[in-house]
């Protein structure tokens, strides 16, 4: 039995009716700081809030029903409709996008108030705050989306946001490449997308029978497909996914993406567009179900791309860089998760994820802040002294993200880990334990480096402080987010409160497997001691080291894992200088032989018009005289000859 919600609508619309009212003050008063940004502060959070309580209004409605009965939607109005293609303008909620609505509502507001004081006497500030509360109105859409093609919407609404926030400080060449490339980089993943909604609409068109193109309709007629075309559609799907959560081979964007101001980054990160791939694979559950072979190749590109991204990590020096490396690497356990069909734990870790990574984000901001916009972790050192609660909030934050216990990071990723062991994928479960080992060394190297030791920046280090409430006060919510989050989907071993996991169950399709609690305290164990190992190598290696870091440390292997292996410069003399080349080529052809060929030949003719008539004009009576005989002879021979 399906439920309507008329509020549904309202969800998404409360921040993109902020963004336009936004947009207009800043456009009217053309940055001129009429209005106090008091007032735009005000306004920025006022939608994303509200969304926030009809996000738990949504989630209250759906516990109260029977598991069978848990879904809510909306049609606002019929979009299109074109032969057997009918698309209505509708939102869907079930607990899948409800438990996304949460935390995306949730984190989106802390990053709002973040905000308020991290750009605070910034230029742009209205147009700032625009930005953001479209960004998150469109995710809301990509979540709440009745079905692909109004998914695809939001999509876009987050690709376009994306570019928005992160070219934001267009002064500076490098932020508005870094814009360009994000943007670029994602039309490639959305062709996939685009793609994959194509064939999927051509394999079951004849089973609708007149219904919607909705994610209904589709599950009832999902069995319709032949094998070949379901393949092709999970496939093409991914790639999509490949581009919004930075996956390979399309994930060279989201580490160029530090470029925009930090709340932007935590933003992208924890509660937006890096987990919409996530979740969409998550939503199509009901055909990656019937496609092992589908899900086996999402599970190994995932894994691939956390050792990857763990790798790169190990070597940054920039503080946001490294926690984008973090990101890329623990997408990678979510795609690794969903693609075994461990679509829960994958979710769950998504959940966990937008917490830590919120929390260290908008920690590394009030560091940035602190040392006036210095991110080089090199030149930090001994700013535990100077801001404590940071330190104290951003260890809590390193924690869960490293995966040690009991914080949230431990309970989800090991969760995936002990799915992919006990579902025989033991070389996934290998290099997903190597991962988790990086990750601890890298996340700590990190903290090590930036408030232990003494102070490498004495000018900076002296001008150090705590930011303000506004700042602080978000990042106490996340850090509570961070250390208890996992308590909600404890395994068997640990007494098997598996919340979420039951609470997804009507919205995923996934087989739970039967292992033994040997196998999963062995699991267990095992990556407690590779993060405990990690943690102990940075700490011996940086924290043990007097005057800090080594410059040799950036030779060898560690030079080229500083460089990522020089992948962008690869794909750049692979990719973009050919495709420069060739258009340049195919511009200048068409310029010479197609655009510029019919103005040529039109200024020919009035140059050789002009020559005949100037040779005509002699400039002398006689001559003009002969010419109006001529011409009237010629009309009176042609008017005698026609009567």
């Amino acid at each position: 039995m399906e439920h309507s919600a008329n509020y549904l609508v309202l969800i998404p619309l409360l921040p993109l009716i902020g963004a336009l009212v936004l947009g207009l003050l800043h456009m009217f008063t053309c940055n001129k700081k009429v209005l106090p940004e008091k007032i735009y502060s005000i306004i920025a959070c006022i939608g994303p809030a509200l969304a926030f309580i009809l996000a738990t209004q949504v989630f209250s409605a759906l516990k109260s029903m029977p598991e069978e009965e848990r879904f809510l939607s909306q049609d606002v109005f019929t979009w299109f409709q074109a032969g057997d293609l009918h698309v209505n303008m509708g939102f869907f909620a079930d607990p899948l996008s409800a438990l996304f609505l949460l935390f995306v509502t949730l984190i989106g507001t802390l990053i709002h108030i973040y905000s308020i004081g991290y750009m605070a006497k910034e230029e742009n500030y209205g147009k700032f705050f625009a930005y953001l509360n479209l960004f998150l109105g469109s995710m809301l859409v990509l979540v709440l989306g009745s079905g692909p093609i109004v998914m695809f919407v939001g999509w876009e609404g987050v690709g376009l946001c994306s570019y928005l926030l992160i070219s934001f400080y267009t002064k500076e060449r490098d932020n508005v490449l870094a814009g360009n490339k994000a943007f670029i980089v994602n039309r490639v993943g959305d062709l996939g997308f685009v793609l994959g909604m194509s064939v999927l609409f051509w394999g079951i068109h004849t089973t609708l029978d007149g219904g919607a193109f909705d994610y209904l309709h589709i599950r009832e007629n999902a069995a319709s497909l032949s094998a070949g075309i379901g393949l092709a559609v999970c496939l093409l799907l991914f790639v999509g996914a490949c581009g919004k959560s930075a996956q390979i081979p399309l994930y060279v964007w989201l580490p160029d993406a530090m470029a925009g101001p930090t709340p932007v980054s935590a933003l992208i990160h924890a509660a937006t567009m890096v987990t919409a791939g996530v979740y969409m694979v998550a939503r199509f559950s009901f055909i990656y179900a019937s496609y092992p072979a589908a899900g086996n190749i999402v599970a190994w590109v995932g894994i691939l791309t956390a050792l990857l991204a763990a790798i790169f990590g190990c070597f940054q020096r920039d503080i946001k860089k490294i926690l984008a490396y973090s990101t890329v690497s623990q997408l990678g356990y979510m795609f690794a998760g969903v693609g075994l069909a461990a679509y829960s734990a994958g979710i769950f870790h998504v959940f966990t994820h937008a917490f830590f990574k919120a929390l260290l984000f908008l920690g590394a901001g009030s560091v940035i802040y602190a040392l006036h916009h210095e991110q080089d972790i090199w030149k930090m050192g001994g700013l535990k002294k100077k801001m404590p609660v940071t330190y104290v909030l951003m260890v809590i934050g390193s924690l869960a993200l490293a995966g040690f216990p009991p914080f949230a990071g431990f309970f989800s990723k090991d969760e995936i880990l002990f799915l992919a062991l006990a579902k025989g994928h033991f070389w996934i479960w290998l290099i997903g334990v190597s991962v988790a080992g990086m990750t601890a060394y890298y996340t700590f190297r990190m903290v090590f480096l930036v408030f232990w030791g003494e102070p490498r920046d004495k000018k900076a280090y002296d001008h150090a402080h705590e930011p303000p409430l506004v700042m602080t006060a978000p990042l106490i919510i996340l850090a509570l987010g961070a250390a208890f989050a996992g308590f909600l989907n404890l395994p068997a071993l640990f007494g098997g409160s598996a919340v979420v996991s039951h609470w997804l169950e009507p919205s995923v399709m996934e087989a739970h497997p039967h292992a033994s609690l040997f196998l999963e305290f062995f699991a267990t164990v095992a990556s407690i001691v590779v993060v405990i190992f990690g943690i102990y190598i940075a700490y011996k290696k940086f924290a043990c080291k007097p005057g800090g870091p080594k410059e040799v440390e950036y030779s060898g292997f560690c030079k080229w894992g500083y460089n990522k292996f020089y992948v962008d410069e690869l794909y750049n003399a692979v990719f973009v200088q050919p495709y420069i080349a060739c258009g340049r080529g195919i511009s200048r052809f068409f310029e010479s032989k197609v655009t510029d060929s019919p103005t040529r030949a039109a200024a020919w003719l009035y140059q050789f018009s002009g020559r005949v008539f100037k040779a005509v004009q002699a400039g002398y009576v006689r001559v003009y005289a002969i010419y109006m005989v001529a011409g009237l002879s010629i009309i009176s021979l042609f008017l005698s000859l026609s009567f």
